[in-house]
């Protein structure tokens, strides 16, 4: 049975090949997530390795708020100089150096826009010197205040060299320096993991960094001979007390590195989540392909029954050819993994800002999903035609006999037990008859919605196949071509479920997310009542800023009747981590929000007061009058008392604070701000005059509320392409199982096909037949993959109601397109096979066995 099952495997090679394919993306897929994150995580521990090289020990205050990188940035507290001094006064330290380093300081460049970070971070940092790692390669280093060096990448980046007078925006607004000095670091590279950084002198590092002269925030320590790192650490934290976190070099690094790869394994997850729904999809395929492939085989394996074959080896030899192409598919998916992975790689580093990249290693994780991913998809795939396979009589070698089509009873009852499971959580969910499990419940009645269509298509697929075949039965192939989609709906309803699974994906998220869009826009429309808003871009941690006297003056402009910016930060208010705002003007704000006051006094806040957003004194347990206890990024905790509450549909903040703390947030300025006209004023008028005003501020512009409204709204396109490009794979996929399909479909009906032609069937009217088969499949899985993503993208959208996703927005014109592109699947993948039916022999095929 072993070399039987071998020789049939490699006499058939093309059908090795095609039911192969499908799993060769899904497991290129998997592969190549754990090849991505493994290649960045070592890059990252040489990163901070190198980083942290000549660290022996590093002293930091402890930030009075941790946040991750999603929820802003971590700012390290400074301290004085005093501090530096108790450090180098400790036994076994060589030399304590004061550092500062902060995230923030931006470079505008040649053309006059700031230079952008995508993720690595932007340092102002004090120069103290070259090093081992760190070394001049041009100019000299800063001695006057007006004096900076900067690294080579950024350079290269800005287009400016020594001799150049740029501008650089800090905490304080924009100043000029002249650059006198480009470095680099060892190994000839141009930056650590493509940070950009700003090196000043001392007293200006210190003033435009960490706001005072003065200060520090961490302190470098060398270790004298023979005392230990990890002995000289416990020492000066010993010196220290806890207000301060001492770590070694080693640590540093570690922990550093620990926290990006956090950051990648969401990532990570997201790229299996997509080869998950690629598997998925290859399933169908794998399940079809060996369906077919058994029903081929009927009179051979009945043979090997006749001569003695029992039912466990007929499943052993199906099964046996399963492993075979799940091996190779696995093979060959880890080798593509791995190029995949390498090729995103290096994509991430250069978006990155050039991330010096570790060698590209294949780590045991990429190895064991690949084959373990690979076999037991295909082997379970391959599972339900082995039964069958096993169930063949022997009588059948003796007779010219197919495997019959099962009833579909079975199959339809599941899918209708599995659709009411499914129908029932939504109707829980929708009626608000889930308590605080509205989204699970929802999400859980799409999961089950989802399988039982599904389970249902091949009873769906007969009478909506047959309605779609109509449109081509004009003539005796299209007529031809319908019949044939028709006549086996099991068959054509896998392929076509392959199709449905990523339509339907792709369908649901563009309701949800242009549902959302519309949602949000028509609610800013309503309650933002400015006409101008001057924002900008955020590209990482640090959002963007501008100088609070631009609000001040534009507040002067004639025409204008109030002018409010908004401050922002990440506080811990009463032990727990709370966003917290601050308006320039209460009074303003309120009127351009269209605040409603629910107790107390919402237009003014007094020193030691703060308005709070009514849900969150609900959940607090606050009322006017109560106090709470908040830790800003900088400064001491402070008491405040709940002097008003208020409602409001867009102005989010739950808490807000008086302007005079706003010296205390990471970032002390303006985040946002918004400019309401007198009536009758134009914003043409104003507009150019509020842009003048942001001259020293070019990472924020000013835009008018519908074009501002627009650029916020457009992150949810860019969100959308990003996932209609991860689920074109299973696109793909499905359109190799309908070329899948037919190519078998051609080889099993190579007989019948010789009969057609026999009796005067023409070349290009099997290529036709064989087209309108493929259109009718692709169209029907694209159909029920738009109807059934159309619902359950209403569903969840219905769940978010109470999260202010209020409008339905159907994609008609995208549904269409999805529609228009199964046409177009059909054609394409009915080429390859259309062309091999039109090339049959007829003698042989009519004496095809």
């Amino acid at each position: 049975m072993f070399r039987a099952t071998l020789k049939s495997l490699l006499a058939r090679k093309v059908r090795l090949v095609l039911s192969g394919l499908a799993v060769v993306l899904g497991v290129m897929f998997v592969s190549g997530a754990f090849v991505l994150t493994d290649t960045l995580g070592r890059s990252f521990d040489k990163v901070f390795a190198d980083a942290y090289a000549g660290v022996d020990v590093n002293v930091a205050a402890k930030p009075n708020v941790r946040v991750s990188e999603a929820e802003g940035m971590t700012l390290s507290p400074a301290f004085p100089a005093e501090t530096v001094q108790r450090v180098a006064a400790v036994p076994g330290v060589a030399d304590a150096v004061g550092v500062v380093a902060a995230d923030g300081a931006r470079l505008i460049g040649s053309n006059g826009k700031v230079v952008t970070s995508f993720g690595p971070p932007q340092l102002g940092s004090n120069w103290v010197g070259e090093g081992d790692l760190l070394q001049l390669r041009e100019g000299r280093a800063p001695r006057a205040d007006d004096e900076i060096v900067v690294n080579a990448a950024l350079a290269q980046a800005a287009k400016v060299g020594v001799g150049d007078r740029v501008g650089v925006l800090t905490l304080a607004p924009k100043r000029e320096f002249t650059l006198v000095g480009v470095f680099g670091y060892s190994g000839g590279r141009d930056s650590v993991g493509g940070s950009h950084e700003i090196y000043f002198t001392t007293p200006v590092a210190q003033e435009l960094m960490l706001g005072e002269t003065g200060v520090f925030n961490s302190v470098t320590v060398t270790a004298a001979d023979g005392v230990t790192d990890a002995g000289l650490r416990d020492e000066v934290a010993r010196a220290l007390g806890d207000g301060f976190e001492v770590k070694t070099g080693a640590q540093l690094s570690e922990e550093m590195s620990a926290d990006l790869k956090e950051g990648l394994a969401f990532f990570n997850r997201i790229l299996l989540g997509f080869a998950a729904v690629a598997l998925l999809v290859g399933t169908f395929l794998i399940l079809n392909t060996f369906s077919i492939i058994v029903a081929q085989r009927t009179r051979e394996l009945a043979l090997l029954r006749a001569i003695g074959a029992s039912g466990k080896q007929i499943i052993g030899s199906v099964v046996l050819e399963a492993v075979a192409v799940g091996l190779l598919a696995s093979v060959f998916g880890l080798a593509a993994g791995v190029g995949v992975g390498a090729l995103l790689a290096y994509l991430f580093g250069t978006f990155a800002g050039g991330l010096d990249l570790a060698g590209i290693a294949v780590p045991a994780s990429a190895v064991l999903s690949a084959f373990g991913v690979g076999l037991v998809i295909t082997v379970v795939a391959a599972l339900l035609p082995a039964l069958r396979a096993a169930r063949i009589p022997p009588i059948a070698a003796m007779q010219d006999v197919a495997t019959p089509d099962r009833p579909l009873t079975r199959i339809t009852v599941s899918g209708a037990v599995v659709t009411a499971v499914g129908a029932t959580l939504l109707a829980l969910g929708l009626t608000d008859n889930a308590g605080d499990s509205v989204l699970p419940v929802i999400l859980g009645g799409v999961l089950f919605t989802f399988v039982g269509v599904a389970l249902l298509t091949p009873l769906i697929s007969r009478p909506v196949v047959s309605l779609l075949g109509a449109l081509f039965a004009f003539s005796v192939p299209g007529r031809l071509g319908r019949l044939n989609s028709g006549r086996n709906p099991r068959r054509t309803a896998i392929t076509a479920a392959a199709l449905m699974v990523g339509i339907a994906l792709v369908t649901g998220v563009t309701v949800i997310l242009d549902s959302a869009k519309s949602s949000l826009s028509a609610l800013a429309q309503d309650s933002i009542k400015a006409e101008l808003v001057i924002a900008g871009a955020q590209v990482g941690p640090r959002p963007a800023s501008f100088d609070r006297d631009v609000l001040t003056e534009a507040a002067q402009i004639p025409g204008v009747r109030l002018a409010g910016g908004e401050y922002g930060d990440m506080a811990m208010v009463d032990g727990q981590r709370t966003w917290v705002g601050a308006s320039s003007d209460p009074t303003a704000l309120r009127q351009i929000f269209g605040v409603e006051r629910a107790a107390g006094d919402v237009d003014r806040i007094g020193p030691e007061q703060m308005l709070v957003r009514a849900e969150t004194a609900t959940s607090r347990g606050w009322s006017v009058g109560s106090t709470a206890q908040v830790q800003l990024s900088r400064g001491e905790p402070r008491t405040f008392t709940v002097s008003g509450i208020y409602r409001s549909d867009v102005y989010t903040n739950p808490v807000t604070l008086p302007p005079t703390v706003t010296a205390d947030f990471a970032v002390p300025h303006p985040i946002q701000g918004f400019v309401q006209l007198d009536p009758g004023t134009r914003v043409d008028d104003v507009l150019p005059r509020v842009e003048a005003l942001l001259a020293d501020s070019p990472e924020v512009s000013v835009a008018d509320r519908d074009a501002f409204i627009e650029q916020q709204a457009s992150q949810f396109d860019t969100l959308l392409t990003m996932i209609q490009i991860l689920l074109a794979l299973a696109i793909v996929i499905a359109v190799l199982g309908i070329v899948n399909t037919l190519a078998l479909s051609v080889l099993e009906r190579t007989r019948e096909l010789g009969l057609l032609r026999a009796i005067g069937l023409r070349r290009a009217q099997t290529m036709r037949m064989i087209t309108v088969e493929a259109v009718v499949i692709s169209v029907f899985g694209a159909l029920l993959g738009t109807v059934v993503g159309t619902g359950l993208g209403a569903a969840v959208v219905r769940a978010l109601r109470e999260d202010g996703i209020t409008d339905l927005v159907l994609p008609w014109t995208q549904m269409g397109v999805f529609l228009g592109l199964a046409a177009l699947i059909g054609v394409i993948a009915a080429a390859l096979p259309a062309v091999r039916a039109a090339r049959i022999n007829v003698l042989g095929a009519i004496a095809h066995d």
